[in-house]
This record gives C-alpha cells, sequence and structure tokens, in this order.
C-alpha cells in the first residue's frame, strides 16, 4: 500500500511534530484538532520549528514553504475519509482515544491503517473499539519528533504482517528508525525509562540527594545528556505519573509505584517546564 496522504489528530507538541517531519518527507498532511484556535497554534509551531532550520542553514525557503503547504487544517474527524492512513496523537488517556478510534473507524475507508501514537496505552484496547483490529497499530515517536530518530512500531494481537510491514516502511520514508515492539504495558522505552525517573524522584523524596545533584550524577556519572528529573520536567510530570500508573496497573508489580512526591507535584500542577515549574523553575 502506497501511503500519500496521512491525517494527523492532535495538534500539540507531539502531532505538530509528527505532521511537520511527515510533510517535509513529501506526505500530503492533514493536520486535526478540535477547534480551528488550536490547529492554527500548532500550525505556528511548525512554522517557528522550520524557521529556525531555516536560520541554521538546514533547509531552504522553498523547502520551508512547501512543508507548511502540504499540510492542511481540519476539526473534523470525518476528514479521514480522504487519507490513507491516521496517526491519532491526542491525550495519553483510553477514553478519548477510545472515542476518537469509534470515530476515525466509521470515517476512514476500510483500507485505511490507523495507527497510534500512545506511550503507554495498550494497542490490543485501543484496536478492540474498532472492526478492523488487524489495521490498527502502534506508532510512538519520541519528543521531540523532528530531532529523535526512533520509531517504536507496537503490534498488538490482532495487527496484521501487512500493517506492520506498511507502517515500518512508512517510518522510514520519514526518516525514522522503526523498531518493532509487542504490545505490553510501557513497550520497550518507557519501560525502561519511566522507573528510573521514577527512582530518581524516590531520591529527592527520601532526601539522599537534591535534584541537581542527582541529575549531576546521572550526566556525568553515566554518560545522559540529560539528567532524569531534567527530562521528567521536559516530558511532563503529569505524563510521568500516567505511564507510571499504566505500568503498576499493567504488571500489579510494586517496583512500578509512582512516587508519592510524584502525585504530589501533579496535584500542586507542578508539571515541569509547561507549567513554568517542577523539580526545576523555568522563566
Amino acid at each position: 500500500m502506497k501511503i500519500q496522504k496521512i491525517m494527523v489528530v492532535g495538534a500539540g507538541q507531539m502531532g505538530g511534530g509528527i505532521a511537520q517531519v511527515a510533510a517535509r518527507s513529501g506526505l500530503q498532511v492533514v493536520l486535526s484538532d478540535l477547534n480551528r484556535e488550536a490547529v492554527d497554534k500548532g500550525l505556528g509551531v511548525i512554522a517557528r520549528n522550520l524557521g529556525r532550520a531555516l536560520e541554521k542553514g538546514k533547509i531552504t525557503s522553498d523547502q520551508k514553504e512547501a512543508t507548511l503547504a502540504a499540510i492542511l487544517p481540519s476539526t473534523s474527524l470525518a476528514d479521514a475519509a480522504e487519507a490513507d492512513l491516521v496517526i491519532e496523537a491526542a491525550t495519553e488517556n483510553m477514553d478519548i482515544k477510545a472515542r476518537i478510534f469509534r470515530a476515525l473507524d466509521e470515517a476512514a475507508g476500510p483500507g485505511v491503517i490507523l495507527a497510534t501514537n500512545t506511550s503507554s496505552l495498550p494497542i490490543t484496547e485501543v484496536a478492540a473499539c474498532t472492526r478492523r483490529p488487524e489495521q490498527v497499530i502502534g506508532m510512538h515517536f519520541m519528543n521531540p519528533v523532528p530531532v529523535m530518530p526512533l520509531v517504536e512500531v507496537i503490534r498488538g494481537i490482532a495487527t496484521g504482517d501487512e500493517t506492520f510491514a506498511c507502517v515500518r516502511d512508512l517510518a522510514e520514508s520519514m526518516g525514522k528508525t522503526p523498531v518493532e515492539v509487542n504490545d505490553y504495558p510501557g513497550f520497550i522505552s518507557n519501560r525502561v525509562l519511566m522507573p528510573m525517573i521514577n527512582e530518581a524522584v524516590y531520591c529527592v523524596y527520601e532526601g539522599v540527594a537534591s535534584p541537581e545533584a542527582i541529575d549531576q550524577v546521572m550526566k556525568l556519572g553515566m554518560n545522559h545528556p540529560m539528567g532524569p528529573l531534567t527530562l521528567a520536567d521536559f516530558i511532563g510530570l503529569d505524563t510521568c505519573l500516567a505511564i507510571m500508573e499504566v505500568l503498576h496497573e499493567g504488571f500489579a508489580d510494586s517496583k512500578y509505584r509512582p512516587c508519592p512526591l510524584l502525585r504530589k507535584m501533579v496535584k500542586a500542577g507542578w508539571l515541569g517546564r509547561k507549567s513554568g515549574r517542577g523539580f526545576f523553575r523555568y522563566a
């Protein structure tokens, strides 16, 4: 199956990044969200990203304009009828994703693949909301999408080989490196990453060291480019908590229990960079 036009549902940080990379690779893209204000905000971020790339000499002015011209705004899931493949990048909430996938299943043509960019929710459960579970798959991009080369391609229990091959090829055509993963809580990336972040939070909670010291140890001692608490702030502490809860529920193992300090900070609205305060303060 030749993918020429995709729809991205969700114009936030992840969805906008996916739309940018897809358009830059020559695909036609429909970028959809609940209202035009959200779509325009996403398009504005894409334009700024491309502007910085132009200033650094990574793209030409013509390439910037062609990329922007390839992205069409949408506020209706019914526009999935025009797409060869849909990538959902909405809020990490199963009820929301279930509603979206039921609507996409109705709107999209019978051969259209429905992919979710979920970072931890079960692909099999998402697929069960549709009448095409063999054409539902996980396509987990890393943040920030224009920079990070990895895509976890996650098979649900019913995902077909043809669907997997098509999505793997699409990821490669977008300049990404796809890695095949089976459907388990957290997949690979977050099953390994989030317990490390959670343990770093426990180190703060138990008074082992300051956030600055913990990050310094991991950067200078383990050669990590970014400390785990800085990374948690970048991801969003609410997102980290949600993923830890998925792991804890999915495995019923106490080693995945979210740190009480993480819960407290989320309740306080200290979500990291996006709120101006997390383990560190941001202007």
